[in-house]
Order: structure tokens, then sequence, then C-alpha cells
């Protein structure tokens, strides 16, 4: 009987140590994450987290919504290939049960928690499940304007409650800096692609930022030695650039993008 307790402590120690050797690996790739040059790397680092962190799939999503004039989804995907298009060919974004929750709640989440509300979530639960998240832990990444832009980080196994034993509440913070740096990045690289395609300049962005702390042309005009006329033809010629109607609406585009 003894001999079976040492054993059995044995094995204890052991998992354990693998536990905190997995776990200063994944503090170790965390931060390569904003050094990334491309979507590939990104990739490669968050299924090496992914396998890091006891999981065997994973997805982040970032999602970008301005009322109905623009929205954007961009995605990563650590897993099998047929869920990024089943998730597509289904349309899934704009019913997904974890994003909804993720949107209107900052704290990660089992999928267990979740309460199956319609058809179309069950079906959409079904789906991941077939896809490698049969158990799943769900980490938002919330951003400072709210559900406009919103990140949402799911890892996921083929192991029903892999992710939601007593584990659970360890790797959840891991699961949180993950999300929140993939949603750094993916920020980041489309405030790049913005900024490239619109050709705005660091005038353009002053202008901006008058606009944005409330100051008439008036003012912006007597701080830049220009007249008020000329603010307004400048930032005419910014609203083309971004394709808004107006100055107010340029600057929401400015915030959602992390130019100001």
């Amino acid at each position: 009987m003894q001999h079976l307790l040492a054993k059995a402590e044995d094995l204890s120690t052991s998992r354990l140590a693998q536990a905190d050797r997995q776990d200063a690996h994944v503090l170790h790739l965390l931060p390569q994450i904003g050094e990334a040059r491309s979507t590939g790397e990104v990739i490669a680092l968050l299924h090496e987290i992914v396998i890091a962190l006891g999981a065997e799939a994973g997805v982040f999503l970032s999602c970008l919504r301005d009322d109905a004039t623009r929205s954007s989804m961009r995605s990563l995907w650590a897993c099998d290939p047929a869920w990024a298009a089943d998730y597509a060919s289904h349309r899934w974004f704009e019913c997904d049960p974890w994003l909804r929750r993720a949107s209107e709640d900052a704290e990660p989440f089992r999928s267990s928690d979740l309460k199956i509300k319609t058809s179309e979530d069950q079906a959409f639960i079904e789906s991941a499940a077939a896809r490698g998240f049969a158990s799943a832990l769900i980490a938002p990444a919330p951003s400072l304007v709210g559900q406009s832009r919103v990140g949402v980080l799911y890892l996921g196994s083929q192991t029903v409650a892999i992710l939601e034993g007593a584990r659970f509440s360890h790797v959840r913070v891991l699961a949180r800096a993950l999300a929140m740096e993939l949603h750094h990045w993916v920020m980041k690289a489309m405030r790049e692609e913005l900024l490239q395609g619109s050709n705005l300049t660091e005038a353009d962005l002053n202008l901006l930022s008058h606009e944005a702390a409330g100051h008439s042309s008036k003012v912006i005009g007597s701080a830049l030695n220009l007249e008020a006329k000329t603010i307004d033809c400048r930032f005419q010629r910014l609203n083309a650039k971004l394709g808004v109607p107006d100055r107010r609406t340029a600057v929401r585009i400015a915030r959602l993008y992390g130019l100001l």
C-alpha cells in the first residue's frame, strides 16, 4: 500500500512539474506575438501555445463594428481547417453564442457554462464539437470602445472536460493574456492597413485629435495659424480618404482602429 501511495505521489509531482514547464513555455512565447511580422508567424505561435495549455485546437476572432456602415471580422485558425470553412459557410459569426457572450462579458468561461437558448445555438455547439471543440474555454479580449471592437479566443479539445477541471482557474489566466496579445496584434495590423490604404498623414491625425477634443474649425485654425475655411477643406479631404460623410464619423473610425 505504501508503495502504491508513493507511486501516486510521484505521478502527481511529475504532472505538476510538467504543467509548470508548459506554463513557463507559454509565458516565454506570449511576448513573441507582438513581435510577429506575419499572420503565419502568429498562427504558428498560437498553435504552440494551444498545445502547451493542454488544448488541441485554437481560434481567435476579432470583430470591429461601426454602426451599419463598416464592419470587419479577422480570424486566426489553429485547428481543423474544415472548422474555418464551416464557420464561414454557415455564417456562424451572425449567431455564434460564444462570440455573443464575449461581447457582453469580459470574463473567461467554459462552453459548459453557457445555456443553450435557441436551435441555432445548439447547431453551433454541435458543429464546434465535431471540429475539435467538444470542450472549450472562451476568453474575451475587450477594448476601450466596448462592443464596437471585441476579440475572443476559443481553446478546444475533443476530450470532454479536459479544460474544465481543477486546472481551469489557472489556464483561464493564461488564456486571457493570450487573447489580449492576439487582439493587440490583429488591431495593430488593421491599423497599419488603414493608414496605408487611406494615405493618412501626421497632419490628418493632428486634425482628428483636435476634432476628438471638441475643437471648432476656428479654434483649430487659430492653433495652426490657418483660416477656419482652410481647416474645413482639409477635413473634406480627410473624410474622403476614409470614405466617411463627416468629421465626427472620421473620429469614430480613428478611435475604432486605434489611431487616437
